[in-house]
């Protein structure tokens, strides 16, 4: 694990003092998150839609690093009042805010592309929206500090090689991948931006969305797992912070991506993955 001393010397965002906003900071990575930054001294908001969670994690933040450096706010992030609420709320109690992280997400299948759009719309109004409301709010006030900032958003492998399953979770996760990168390219061509852009792309991670297990199944990493792989990332400067798990290395989550995007350079049917007529090109694909 990479030690708080190096974490802060390289990324002066991270400074003891300085303030973190993590919405879904209730549960899963967002806690680890919040966890994390509260041990290397800083100052903690975290936003949930799940009221008992958030004040759970309240107490267990404060045990970190006192009550007078946590803030708790209940905020449902589909709705940009909230998110003007929130950063309201971090910068009357603490002041500029260096590091956002937009981590609030649901998982809930609504189903086909044809079914249930009150459903689609509620899980695209969190997964994208909420993070498009939290870049809107908080990124003019981080530009305008004219401090070291980092915005970062979390995304998913689903939004990139786009598996059968949950199509909505899919086009979410892929919207949120094109909006970062677009954001990075924004903040870097501001004139005298000293903010920049990451997309954490977790692996298989034990959290409130692992759906039916009531313990972490072996393959998973946890979430501290997570944030441990994020820091040492954003030591790098990376921006794609592709986190692989127990079960799936790093050369095979490049490998089933190259295959992803090759279904467009070699013409193959859409998701050609797990098209029949494929099924014995990917699995050579992948052996080599």
């Amino acid at each position: 694990m990479t030690s708080d001393a190096e974490i802060q010397t390289a990324l002066p965002a991270f400074a003891s003092g300085n303030v973190a906003v993590i919405t879904g900071g209730a549960s899963g990575i967002g806690l680890a998150a919040a966890k994390r930054f509260a041990a290397m001294g800083m100052k903690t908001v975290i936003a949930d839609v799940d009221g008992a969670r958030l004040d759970q994690a309240r107490q267990a933040l404060a045990a970190i690093g006192g009550d007078d450096a946590v803030r708790a706010i209940a905020a449902n992030v589909s709705y940009i009042d909230d998110v003007d609420r929130l950063a309201d709320a971090a910068y009357a109690a603490f002041g500029a805010v260096s590091v956002l992280m937009n981590n609030a997400g649901v998982g809930n299948n609504p189903g086909k592309p044809w079914e249930n759009r009150v459903a689609w719309r509620r899980l695209m109004d969190t997964n994208f929206w909420g993070v498009v409301h939290g870049v809107e709010v908080f990124a003019p006030r981080m530009l305008a500090a004219g401090k070291p900032g980092l915005i970062i958003n979390t995304g998913s492998k689903q939004g990139i090689t786009t598996p059968p399953g949950n199509l909505a979770y899919n086009v979410s996760k892929a919207g949120v991948k094109t909006f970062t990168e677009g954001l990075a390219h924004a903040l870097r061509n501001e004139p005298g931006a000293k903010v920049s852009a990451h997309l954490l792309i977790p692996g298989f991670t034990y959290t409130g969305l692992t759906e039916g297990a009531t313990e972490k199944p072996a393959g998973a990493w946890t979430g501290e797992q997570v944030i441990d792989f994020m820091l040492a990332s954003l030591i790098d400067d990376d921006f794609y912070i592709l986190c692989p798990d127990n079960e799936v290395t790093r050369p095979t989550d490049e490998k089933r991506m190259a295959w992803a995007i090759g279904d467009i350079i070699e013409n193959r049917p859409a998701l050609s993955r797990w098209h029949p007529d494929h099924k014995d090109a990917f699995a050579a694909f992948m052996d080599r």
